[in-house]
């Protein structure tokens, strides 16, 4: 099974060439049935390729397709690698992909551009899949670049709304800048290694000495390129914006899989990052940034969709802060819990807007609970797993990190379990306002309400079911469980960082659920039996309510530093230097030219005397030439 690992990527390839050429002429359900089918294929084989590789002594192989660029000492082959981190990152890129699809019959059911649409998600999980296979930096890049078209085209893909084509235009761009970082860390990487090959560059790392400044400038540039396609400080105002795309979108690209490629590329060179300690340090700070501004920002949001996108930048931050510690397997970890949960979240969040008739504002909301029995459950559940209450998977996977943080930075971690509390807060908050109380729009509107259809409900159902037990392939001992993903990581990730015991372990355990019970006491006063809605009126708010509102202004700092000098930049060489400069000299040429034939045409008079005089004088002048010459 492992030696069809080539299957994967390219059925849903060609799903996306059948529904691409088809779209106009191919039925709904046909569309839908093969967008969905060719992902739950490429499911069944990566499930074969896991249950082989389990059974397999050998957890690497490398699968050589054929040789792709050859110039010099460079040799890129396109060949997969398929090892314990490869093969459960195709576990939930199609499992949850598959789910997504099936949700996305019933949700887009009515759009135009149906066709297109499924195109473009299987056109994603090609590329994604290419991004997580490839046995070296290059096709690792070739898939990295091609997941952030697919954004590219999935959240603008209602560009007749000039701020939706501005959304997709903003995630491009921000994400390029982030591109040249890992395109330049992958140069390094290949003066450095001679390769780009993982099996060649990272037996050399292992014999190197930690602080090299070599290395420290690779795991640098590297990590700006995680930055940008994992929406970390700076570079991570294009992920809210991206909400402008179908919900379905947001649950695939900005919570189950695109977001998540620059831990995967992370945890996928541990090895270097190992050797670049004050690299690791800049990472953990930046994620622990990323985490605290998320949450804050969360805070006071009232459209559905941006909590869970501020949400979602806020757990980015917590695996970043993870890996910066060195606990790879508990931000992986991580990875697995959060594509569970935030998926089930944002398709949760769809079904009301799909059940409010595109209503995504949550002061308009209320009382939903009973008119939308499963979107509750399922949201409920959800909530639960990522405000990190046991049993549910959050729990687990969230404390795994903050027991590492505890043991790196006692200050860091503080920070961290106030983010935590922060979470829960903001996430029951969005519960409360959505399905709690009285509804809160008009009684036209109310009379419609209804729920979802199957083809939504049941992927809900299954998500909500691997939110609540997805926890338990990482039990930690202290809990009387084996952490069996550690062990199933360990030939990819050598360095599992520093644990605490048991004792230290379990008072943290209860910190964090205390804090997390309480912060979700505080939220059901405010908003449950207080039934506070938050105002309209933005002058009102206190002044730090108004800076989380206003998201820290950050979209207007990047405006005032760099968009608005460039446009007056590019309005300068355009008026002088393009218009002036350039175009007159052009012109200037055009014009002599011009105005010297006008002068030079008078000399043809056709008078056969004039041209006779004119040679003599020439003769003359040659003459005098020759003789000053002497």
């Amino acid at each position: 099974m492992i030696n069809l690992v080539w299957l994967v990527p390219l059925i849903p390839l060609l799903g996306f060439v059948i529904n691409g050429l088809g779209r106009n002429s191919l039925s709904k359900n046909l569309i839908g049935f093969i967008g969905s089918s060719v992902i739950f294929i490429s499911f069944a084989i990566s499930l074969g390729i896991f249950f082989e590789l389990g059974a397999d002594a050998n957890k690497s192989h490398e699968i050589f397709l054929f040789d792709w660029i050859s110039a010099g000492s460079l040799h890129i082959p396109l060949s997969f690698l398929v090892d314990p981190l490869s093969s459960l990152m195709l576990l939930i890129i199609t499992g949850v992909g598959f789910l997504i699809h099936i949700y996305s019959i019933g949700y887009m059911h009515s759009d135009e551009g149906f066709g297109k649409f499924f195109s473009y998600l299987n056109l994603f999980i090609f590329f994604m899949l290419l991004l997580v296979l490839g046995s070296n930096y290059i096709v690792m890049f070739i898939g990295w670049e091609g997941v952030g078209l697919c954004s590219y085209l999935l959240i603008g893909f209602w560009y007749t709304n000039s701020s939706y084509a501005s959304a997709a235009k903003k995630a491009f761009v921000m994400n390029r800048i982030g591109d040249l970082g890992f395109l330049l860390g992958v140069f390094l990487i290949f003066t450095t290694f001679g390769s780009v090959e993982f099996t060649k560059i990272f037996p050399q790392a292992a014999n190197m000495l930690p602080g090299n400044g070599t290395i420290a400038l690779i795991a640098l540039f590297l990590f700006i390129g995680a930055c940008g396609k994992s929406a970390q400080l700076p570079l991570f105002t294009w992920l809210p914006d991206a909400m402008a795309g179908p919900t379905p979108v947001s649950a695939l690209i900005h919570a189950a899989t695109m977001v998540t490629a620059g831990i995967y590329m992370i945890a996928r060179s541990n090895l270097l990052f190992d050797l670049a300690p004050m690299i690791q340090h800049v990472i953990a700070i930046v994620g622990l940034a990323t985490a605290i501004v998320g949450a804050i920002i969360a805070l006071t949001q009232n459209d559905i969709k941006k909590v869970l996108a501020y949400s979602t930048v806020s757990q980015l931050g917590y695996m970043f802060l993870g890996l910066g510690v060195g606990a790879y397997n508990g931000a992986f970890f991580h990875v697995i819990t959060h594509a569970f949960f935030k998926a089930l979240l944002f398709l949760c969040a769809g079904s009301v807007i799909h059940a409010l008739h595109h209503e995504q504002d949550m002061r308009h909301m209320g009382g939903l609970r009973k008119k939308l029995p499963v979107t509750f459950l399922t949201m409920l559940i959800g909530t639960i797993a990522i405000a990190g209450l046991p049993p549910f998977s959050g729990f687990f996977s969230k404390d795994e990190i903050l027991a590492h943080v505890y043991m790196h930075d006692k200050v860091m971690w503080g920070l961290a379990v106030f983010t935590a509390f922060l979470t829960a807060f903001y996430m029951f908050r969005m519960l409360f306002l959505t399905f709690f109380g009285k509804y809160r729009g008009t009684h036209h509107a109310e009379e419609k309400i209804h729920e979802s259809p199957k083809s939504m409900t049941v992927p809900l159902i299954v998500l909500a079911v691997l939110s609540a037990i997805g926890g338990l392939i990482g039990i930690p001992e202290a809990l009387g469980g084996s952490h069996w993903l550690s062990h199933w990581m360990a030939p990819v990730i050598k360095h599992v960082g520093e644990a605490p015991d048991h004792a230290t372990e379990y008072m943290l355990m209860a910190v964090s659920v205390l804090g997390v019970l309480i912060s979700i006491g505080v939220a059901y006063s405010k908003y449950v039996k207080q039934n506070h809605i938050p105002v309209p009126d933005e002058a009102s708010r206190p002044a730090l309510a108004r800076l989380s509102y206003n998201k820290f202004y950050f979209d207007e700092i990047y405006d005032a530093l760099f968009k608005k000098p460039l446009d007056v930049l590019s309005g300068f060489f355009y008026k002088i230097v393009d218009n002036k400069i350039v175009d007159g000299i052009v012109n200037g040429f055009g014009w002599t030219a011009s105005e010297g034939s006008k002068g030079l045409r008078l000399l043809q008079t056709g008078n056969v005397g004039f041209y006779i005089f004119m040679m003599v004088i020439g003769i003359i002048s040659m003459l005098l030439y020759t003789y000053l010459s002497l």
